[in-house]
């Protein structure tokens, strides 16, 4: 036993003695591969990402600074009476506009990126704005109201004829009033332009709103009230076709159970950025141009046959569609 023991390890010793005198094996030479030059990124989640981080790096201090300087300077020179505490008879408060429209104006600046054409069109005086209505929230009424605040001389505030539905929103009904709008009664239209105040309106409503993408751009069926109430006040009505709203929340669905059993008149579901959402409150940063065009008027008797009326309306729908197809074709990207 012990016999066989040694001898294995004696063979053990051979066979290490042997190994360690085979020649050291030649390095391996590892080639490396040409590099292949990367792709840029094209997709529209970077593109979206790039985009809303150079947005980002311009929001400074100084930014809104500035920018609540020159609304508050702007705000001053409205025509708007108010009273010695700065409200109206509807409830717009000057300080409360302010801070509402420094928030504005930085998405009308630096997110939506405006371009406001043909505001000069806007006269002084009572005015009845008309426009397309798109994108879930209002956000287009709000830009509307921040360029005639930042870019028309003399600066004015829009007062928004909000739905009836808006009021029953907590918080929504005071803001609402705060800023200048109010609950879209003919009275209350009325009682507005005979102050000569500009009032905007969208006769599509919340259909115009709600629209799922696949409609987007193609005017819904105008009201007629707004007609009436030009041809009662002899107002002048500015035609505005907003080219961006029908891209910044678009709809793929519209829930209008879950709609009405919240008290609201549909809940949209949106892609928004970045991600699935409902009621396009994550807005993409779409590229915003709003055309205003030149003031009409019409004459007639505010309470001819809808007929007679609707022929009227129909001159202002076929008039906004233009100026949509118009703009539609002069751009060259929806976020640029």
């Amino acid at each position: 036993m012990a016999a066989r023991v040694e001898s294995l390890d004696s063979r053990r010793r051979a066979r290490r003695t042997a190994v360690a005198a085979l020649p050291a094996p030649a390095p391996r030479v590892v080639r490396a591969l040409p590099a292949v030059p990367r792709r840029p990124r094209t997709g529209l989640r970077e593109l979206l990402r790039e985009t809303v981080n150079e947005l980002w790096e311009q929001f400074t201090p100084d930014v809104v600074r500035e920018l609540n300087e020159e609304v508050a300077a702007r705000l001053r020179r409205m025509p708007t009476q108010t009273n010695e505490y700065g409200y109206d008879p509807w409830g717009l408060n000057v300080d409360v506009a302010r801070q509402a429209m420094v928030i504005s104006a930085l998405l009308y600046r630096y997110y939506f990126r405006v371009e406001a054409i043909g505001i000069e069109h806007i006269p002084d005086g009572r005015v009845l704005v008309i426009s397309n209505h798109a994108g879930q929230v209002a956000i287009d009424a709000a830009m509307i109201g921040t360029a005639t605040v930042l870019e028309r001389e003399p600066p004015r505030i829009v007062r928004g004829m909000g739905e009836y539905w808006l009021p029953t929103v907590p918080f929504v009904n005071l803001l609402m009033s705060r800023t200048g709008s109010v609950v879209g009664t003919p009275k209350n239209c009325t009682d507005l332009l005979a102050r000569e105040e500009a009032v905007i309106a969208f006769p599509e409503g919340v259909h115009g709103m709600n629209k799922l993408f696949s409609e987007r751009y193609r005017l819904q069926r105008f009201g007629s009230g707004f007609m009436r109430l030009a041809l009662s006040t002899r107002t002048p009505i500015v035609p505005v076709a907003v080219i961006g709203s029908e891209e910044q929340a678009p709809a793929i669905a519209n829930l209008t159970g879950l709609g009405r059993l919240l008290g609201m008149p549909a809940f949209p579901v949106t892609v928004t950025w970045p991600w699935l959402g409902p009621l396009g409150l994550l807005p993409l940063p779409t590229k915003y141009r709003i055309y205003f065009g030149k003031p009409m008027r019409f004459e007639g008797d505010p309470d001819d046959e809808d007929a007679v009326i609707d022929r009227k309306v129909q001159k202002v729908v076929d008039t906004i569609q233009g100026m949509i197809d118009k703009g539609l074709r002069e751009r060259e990207g929806i976020f640029f």
